[in-house]
Order: C-alpha cells, then sequence, then structure tokens
C-alpha cells in the first residue's frame, strides 16, 4: 500500500467518524454504521488515533 492510499484511507475514516458525530441523533444506527466502518478501516490498517493524527499531519493546538 502506498502513502498515499494510507492517507486515503485515513481520511475516509476521518470522514466517517464525522458524519457520525453529526448524524448521531438524527439516525443513530446509521451514525453507528459509519462509526464502526472507520474503526474497521483504521483496525484493519493497524492504526491507533495518534499515528492517524501524525499520517494527517493534524496539529492540535
Amino acid at each position: 500500500m502506498s502513502l498515499d492510499d494510507r492517507r486515503e484511507d485515513l481520511l475516509i475514516a476521518v470522514a466517517l467518524t464525522e458524519f457520525s458525530v453529526h448524524y448521531e441523533s438524527a439516525d443513530p444506527e446509521l451514525a453507528e454504521h459509519a462509526w464502526q466502518l472507520a474503526a474497521d478501516r483504521l483496525v484493519n490498517r493497524d492504526v491507533g488515533p495518534a499515528e492517524a493524527v501524525d499520517a494527517l499531519e493534524i496539529c492540535s493546538y
């Protein structure tokens, strides 16, 4: 897997997580499914939260 593929997977996981947070009250079942897809994607790539932040170059100030 190239670095670009890995970064793309991480971005997809972030987008799915963001979706799950914003739609949790509107459709809890769909939000849970999106969150699970995000988590599965990270687990399949053996990526932890700190590594995801580093790989996506996200700064927390």
